[in-house]
């Protein structure tokens, strides 16, 4: 079988893991740090997200170092299949959040000017804590793809 990028139990597939827990972390860092997120619905279903983001992809990094070190093969099918259900359900949550949370933010800062008339609200921490709740969508999006044509391959 030929071997994709972002497989699992390989270097690549680990570092896609660590950068997914990576961004994650940092999403969920900066929303928290800023004052008066917890007001704000979508901005708590986005930590909650990126929350269960993390420990699925910690969890699959671990696995991965498992793997590595003992030099195990971590491809077949029904621990494939059950990789490309945690993916798909992490990624289509991960996408809900932050497209929900990019939605209050783009009227806030954008159609109200909210941010402008009330400043101290930290639009700007919550508009990065966004944009790497998207970059943490794409990088679970390019797993679960790898992970879905590694199923379809069996």
């Amino acid at each position: 079988m030929k071997e994709l990028i972002g497989s699992p139990g390989t270097v690549s597939g680990l570092t896609l893991r660590v950068t997914q827990c990576a961004f994650a972390a940092a999403s969920i860092a900066l929303m928290v740090s800023a004052s008066g997120f917890s007001t704000y619905t979508a901005f708590c279903y986005l930590i909650a997200s990126m929350g269960l983001q993390l420990l699925w992809s910690f969890g699959l990094a671990c696995l991965d170092v498992y793997a590595l070190r003992g030099k195990r093969d971590l491809q077949n099918p029904v621990l494939v299949s059950l990789f490309v259900v945690g993916d798909w359900v992490t990624a289509m949550l991960s996408l809900a959040a932050a497209c929900s949370s990019a939605g209050i933010i783009v009227l806030y800062a954008r159609d109200l000017d909210f941010c402008k008339a009330q400043s101290h609200i930290p639009c700007r921490q919550f508009e990065i804590s966004i944009i790497l709740a998207f970059i943490t969508w794409l990088l679970i999006a390019m797993s679960s793809h790898v992970m879905f044509w590694i199923l379809a391959s069996f």
